[in-house]
């Protein structure tokens, strides 16, 4: 009788538990400026055009690497929302012959995971493994099939439709769901970044395999992929793994196409939308900032004055601990290769709606007017600093950062800058960004739920 194997990474448990307290210990060093470097990134291009980010750490025996393309919702049509989704989701399910049993269990079988990154501008896969060989080699094997050669079996597609548009049509009865659709819509007016990443019931119940491949061939090529790996190998090996999962992609003759410029409101917008639930959902925002806008780090600090940091923000101050009309208030920035959204939100009851919403808009004139306190400002940025060590403090964080600044091409200090940026930001910087990127005036205003809130006007 053989010897039982044993259950993969059972016998990394000790190294994991000593690595995780080293990236704390690292982080906190970065931070107080003792280490020249947080990310030692090497980057180069693949003969096929695929982008390559590697950063080597030898302290634990995994490995993480992604493969992102220009793929997210922004590339779907009115027509066949949900297509990207969709044909995102299905390459899991069937690949170079492997059944979607298949693939789960030869991850299971060494103790792999792999996921999905998903959103209006980025499509891809990752993928967490073991060092050692016979588990990296049995993981990366799996991903560069369902990265290069899903099957979009008919008969899985069926069954996945079916499930969306259960989960669609419950979605569609949410106040939430609700206003997030609305808001959307009215915010970018035609814009793709107005479509709904998980699509429509309608267009979901027309998509067909063809359409999938269709939409994998034309998006998914190795001169638009961008991998990312972080872990246990050497820059040699890392070169391979990038070769793996992308030479079997079609290639790409020149940059990935642009997207449409988004447009500003030139008028504000009003919606009120009937619901009985007992709360009233309240969003209100506009077109915010570009991943790479300049003015990120006065936006970003900024934002956490007015919104952004819980109970320490001004809306929380303003709508809850002032008036007690909703248990939260918040906004953030959501910045994409094109503009995303700067967005306000709120839950209140249904007779406190109308004075919830004046006090949220009135909260952000005074802000966007005046800006911050040099007392909120400074806190700010002391809580900003303070929890960036939590930033980076697993592999997984990091690699994420890796990733992101891969696909939007950000500077590669981009992590050992991000104290000193946030340090630099002063009261006249964020007073300054917020006036030329919001106009309190021209905002979306959702409101599902206390629909007297809509016959008023900014």
């Amino acid at each position: 009788m053989s010897a039982a194997r044993p259950i993969p990474g059972t016998s990394v448990m000790q190294s994991l538990f000593r690595f995780a307290a080293s990236l704390v210990a690292a982080a906190a060093l970065m931070y107080s400026g003792a280490a020249s470097a947080l990310l030692p990134i090497q980057t180069w291009t693949l003969p096929n055009g695929a982008k390559v980010l590697f950063v080597e750490n030898r302290s634990l025996p995994m490995v993480d690497v992604s493969v992102d393309f220009p793929a997210g919702y922004s590339r779907d049509a009115a027509a066949t929302s949900g297509l990207a989704g969709m044909a995102l989701g299905m390459m899991r399910l069937g690949a170079g012959g492997r059944t979607e049993s298949d693939i789960a269990a030869s991850l299971a079988d060494v103790g792999a995971e792999m996921g999905t990154r998903f959103d209006a501008d980025r499509a891809g896969y990752s993928l967490r493994t073991l060092s050692s060989e016979r588990e990296k080699s049995q993981a990366l094997a799996v991903l560069a099939d369902v990265v290069q050669k899903p099957d979009f079996p008919a008969d899985v597609l069926d069954r996945e439709k079916s499930r969306l548009a259960a989960s669609l049509k419950e979605a569609n009865s949410k106040p939430q769901s609700i206003a997030d659709r609305a808001f959307y819509t009215a915010v970018y007016h035609g814009h793709p970044y107005g479509l709904r990443g998980s699509g429509e019931i309608e267009t979901v119940a027309k998509l067909t395999a063809p359409d999938l491949r269709k939409f994998y061939g034309q998006w998914f090529r190795s001169g638009w992929a961008v991998v990312a790996i972080m872990g246990d190998v050497s820059r040699d090996e890392a070169d391979r793994i990038a070769r793996s999962l992308t030479d079997g992609l079609p290639r790409a003759a020149s940059k990935a196409p642009s997207l449409p410029e988004v447009q500003t409101l030139t008028a504000p917008v009003v919606r009120a939308i009937e619901h009985p639930a007992s709360q009233s959902h309240i969003l209100v925002g506009q077109v915010g900032m570009r991943r790479d806008d300049p003015d990120y780090f006065p936006l970003f600090v900024g934002n956490y004055v007015l919104g952004g940091g819980g109970f320490a923000s001004r809306m929380m101050e303003e709508v809850r601990q002032k008036r007690g009309l909703a248990y939260s208030a918040y906004s953030y920035f959501a910045p994409y290769a094109e503009k995303g959204v700067f967005l306000m939100g709120a839950q209140t009851r249904k007779d406190q709606a109308d004075e919830t919403l004046a006090v949220m808009r009135d909260t952000l004139a005074r802000y966007v007017a005046d800006g911050p306190t040099d007392g909120e400002l400074d806190a700010a940025k002391k809580n900003l600093v303070g929890g960036f060590p939590l930033r980076i403090d697993s592999n997984k964080k990091i690699h994420d950062y890796l990733a992101t600044i891969g696909f939007y091409e950000l500077p590669l200090d981009y992590l050992d800058q991000f104290v000193t940026k946030i340090e630099a930001v002063t009261a006249a910087d964020v007073r300054d960004a917020f006036r030329r990127r919001l106009d309190p005036a021209r905002m979306v205003t959702v409101v599902v739920g206390g629909a007297k809130v809509a016959q008023s006007q900014p």
